[in-house]
């Protein structure tokens, strides 16, 4: 009963709207402060500090003062994962009135925590697995021996993945396949930023592939630009 209780909880946490988009606009692995995050749920500053201080005393949060400001960004990994598979789940929910919409930058490409997911995540773990680099069973992806040599050429130390090379995927939720998640799916997207082949958007969760982008995921991972 107890066990039933605490996911009754953590559901009505989640499932009120305007926690429902502060959690989502920290989907990316972010910290933002409070007056951000009322922004983004339309909401005055006192009362964003009210739903964030719940979001915190639950532990889907935490908080981390820097000056006169304190940032408030999700809590671990799993609580990112589990937005993710909410999302998954509203994304193939029937509505009589309206369908699911997803704003066409996002499918394009985004941030899932803090991996790439949309299109060009899913097209990085396609592109993969057509090498034979990463074999993907459910929710776990091995990563191959080819797939350490691609990924040590690329640049990304891979002396830690060859001890254990494995990594979670994720069902991405406007694309309804998988992409990579963990340690690698971390990787990939730092080497991407390094590489200047994505750049982050101001305001939301999207990426966009820049110009040198499309020729190097052309070049490293055989991703024609049309995915892009």
């Amino acid at each position: 009963m107890s066990n039933a209780l605490e996911v009754a909880q953590i559901a009505g946490l989640v499932g009120e709207p305007t926690r429902a988009n502060m959690l989502l606009a920290l989907g990316d692995g972010r910290a933002l402060p409070a007056g951000e995050l009322a922004a983004c749920a339309g909401i005055t500053a006192p009362t964003a500090s009210e739903h964030l201080a719940k979001l915190e005393q639950s532990g889907l949060l935490v908080s981390v003062r820097q000056g006169r400001h304190r940032y408030y960004r999700i809590a671990s990994p799993e609580v990112g994962a589990m937005l993710e598979a909410v999302m998954v789940v509203a994304a193939g929910f029937p509505r009589p009135a309206a369908r699911f919409r997803v704003a066409p930058e996002l499918q394009r490409g985004r941030t899932c925590y803090n991996h790439l997911a949309g299109q060009l995540g899913v097209a990085i773990c396609d592109a993969l697995v057509h090498k034979n680099c990463v074999a993907v069973d459910g929710e776990v992806a091995h990563i191959l021996p080819a797939g350490l040599k691609l990924l040590a050429n690329w640049g990304i130390e891979v002396r830690r993945m060859s001890k254990h090379p494995y990594c979670r995927t994720c069902i991405d939720w406007s694309e309804r396949r998988h992409h990579l998640g963990g340690a690698v799916g971390i990787a990939i997207h730092k080497r991407c930023l390094e590489l200047k082949w994505v750049e982050h958007h101001l305001d939301s969760r999207a990426v966009s592939v820049t110009r040198a982008g499309r020729l190097g995921f052309e070049k490293a991972f055989g991703i024609a630009g049309a995915v892009l």
